[in-house]
């Protein structure tokens, strides 16, 4: 029997995620800007990870700060808002 040889892989390049706040030092993380606060949240208002949003750290203790103070003052939900049907 002859040895076939594996197909070669090509590598999988990713892109590195930068953080927004780090490139563009005008942004400035705010609680009552709800706005900005909205693309870290998901649909079920889970608050996105930093391995996932690309902040830095400095910057996703921010961010969770302010998505938390923004939910205390009734600015973002909890959770969810369940449609009932």
């Amino acid at each position: 029997m002859a040895i076939v040889p594996k197909r070669k892989r090509r590598p999988i390049f990713h892109r590195r995620k930068v953080c927004r706040f780090c490139v563009d030092s005008k942004l400035v993380i705010d609680h009552k800007d709800v706005n900005t606060l909205r693309h870290f949240i998901t649909e079920r208002g889970k608050i996105i990870p930093r391995r996932i949003s690309g902040n830095c750290a400095r910057h996703q203790r921010k961010v969770t700060l302010a998505i938390k103070r923004a939910r205390h003052l009734a600015l973002m939900p909890y959770a969810a808002s369940m449609i009932q049907g």
